[in-house]
């Protein structure tokens, strides 16, 4: 098993004065401590609660991954996950591209149908159609990635995008092409569909079991057992349906944690991940708010990585 990184608060002391120094310092303990990958949210609101209230400093996410990239030389980094609705598709895949070249092939496609609460399509003025749509969306989006990173530079005509000429160049590192995660909030049946069809790996989400987080996280937490063995299986009887390798798809799960005295410790973190590992899930992706206080990072480092790098 492998343990994913993600950063979603940037409220430190003394920002905005100090937010390139911290996320340095930040950045450079991750990478040492053996996470395997760097992540960041798609919002451009805070979303509230424990995270932070909506006016909250929160970088863009790809910006923000691209000032990682140079931080870094060897973890794997992403966008958990991409919304759909705010970028064009054939834009969105040539920033992926660069971030991969810059990055020596070390980039993800992380995506979904766009889930933004509503303050912030209200407040950015962003278009999100229904659902519906959305995941119609999210297919034609893969569909223009896969076209792009082929090299295939004729004409993509689909229902809603049309590229004359999508010239990808420089074309990825990575190869055949960064791999493409699809985040599912709940796994429905369209979803499972896209991600038997496209995706290289998936995410799952756990919530967290500490009180001072939503509602909806501590759900999440209790339905865990049941709710990740059922959409893996749906997923696996749908790659034998469409001749992809199950195996080959990476199973990864998003969950909160915050590692502190009067909260979790190492050895709860360790056994969420071996519970998780038991499940199906290769890759656990810890989403940490008191990381910049780093000794966070340093005791999963130290006390997490090492033990589940056998399951």
């Amino acid at each position: 098993m492998k343990i994913g990184f993600q950063l979603p608060y940037f409220d430190w002391p003394g920002a905005p004065l100090t937010t390139a120094s911290k996320l340095k310092e930040i950045v450079e303990a991750v990478e040492e401590a053996g996470f395997s990958s760097f992540w960041v949210m798609d919002h451009l609101f805070q979303i509230g609660g424990a995270f932070g209230v909506k006016d909250a400093p929160l970088p863009e996410a790809y910006t923000t991954l691209s000032n990682v990239a140079g931080l870094t030389e060897s973890i794997k980094l992403g966008v958990l996950v991409t919304n759909n609705v705010l970028r064009h598709p054939g834009v969105l895949v040539k920033m992926v591209t660069t971030l991969d070249v810059l990055s020596g092939g070390r980039m993800y496609l992380g995506i979904g149908p766009g889930g933004m609460v509503e303050r912030e399509i209200v407040g950015y003025g962003v278009h999100r159609p229904p659902l519906r749509e959305r995941i119609s969306r999210l297919e034609e989006a893969l569909q223009i990635a896969h076209h792009m990173w082929r090299d295939d530079r004729s004409t993509f005509e689909g229902r809603y995008y049309t590229l004359e000429e999508p010239i990808c160049s420089p074309q990825p590192i990575s190869r055949p092409h960064p791999p493409i995660l699809i985040g599912m909030w709940r796994g429905g049946p369209r979803m499972l569909r896209i991600a038997a069809r496209y995706a290289d790996a998936v995410n799952l989400q756990f919530g967290s079991p500490l009180p001072e987080f939503q509602d909806w996280m501590h759900e999440k937490y209790e339905e865990r057992r049941e709710l990740i063995p059922d959409r893996l299986d749906k997923l696996r009887r749908l790659c034998e349906k469409y001749g992809r390798d199950y195996d080959g798809i990476e199973k990864t799960i998003l969950g909160t944690v915050r590692i502190a005295p009067d909260a979790m410790t190492a050895e709860d973190v360790l056994g969420i991940c071996v519970e998780l590992g038991e499940l199906g899930i290769e890759q656990v992706i810890l989403n940490m708010l008191n990381s910049h206080e780093i000794a966070p990072i340093e005791t999963i480092g130290d006390e997490v990585i090492p033990e589940v790098a056998t399951l």
